[in-house]
């Protein structure tokens, strides 16, 4: 269980909050075929597969997120999945996006943040960092 208490835990909330409600909104557009996610992950040539596994790990990192027990793990898979998604807007696909004027590049970056801020304040919960000190 958390070892967070005032500010800190309230702090973690909102970012839980904010990064799985994020995730989340864009289930809707990768599940549904939307276009714009087939126009992304064809531009990577990893249409359909590419598409639905993130929106599976998208809502993996979701859950875990809003789960008490397993927020640190929803934060480094949500950190991890979302790592991914820049680096194929710095490398591919572009800031911006069939003109969303940088929309999905700013939530991407809006979930690293939240990711990393939910690890920071909640370092102590991370498994591995606990296993090492052993």
């Amino acid at each position: 269980m958390t070892s967070l208490t005032g500010k800190r835990r309230i702090a973690s909330w909102v970012a839980q909050v904010i990064v799985a409600g994020i995730l989340l909104q864009t289930l809707f557009f990768k599940f549904t075929a939307a276009e714009e996610s087939i126009y992304i992950f064809q531009t990577l040539g990893l249409e359909p597969w590419g598409r639905i596994g993130s929106g599976v790990a998208e809502l993996i990192a979701a859950i875990l997120l809003l789960i008490p027990a397993t927020v640190t793990v929803g934060a480094l898979l949500a950190g991890g999945v979302i790592i991914g998604a820049i680096a194929s807007h710095l490398t591919v696909l572009g800031i911006e996006v069939q003109g969303d004027g940088g929309l999905l590049f700013i939530l991407a970056c809006t979930v690293l943040v939240g990711s990393l801020l939910i690890l920071i304040l909640r370092r102590r919960e991370i498994p591995l960092l606990d296993r090492l000190k052993r």
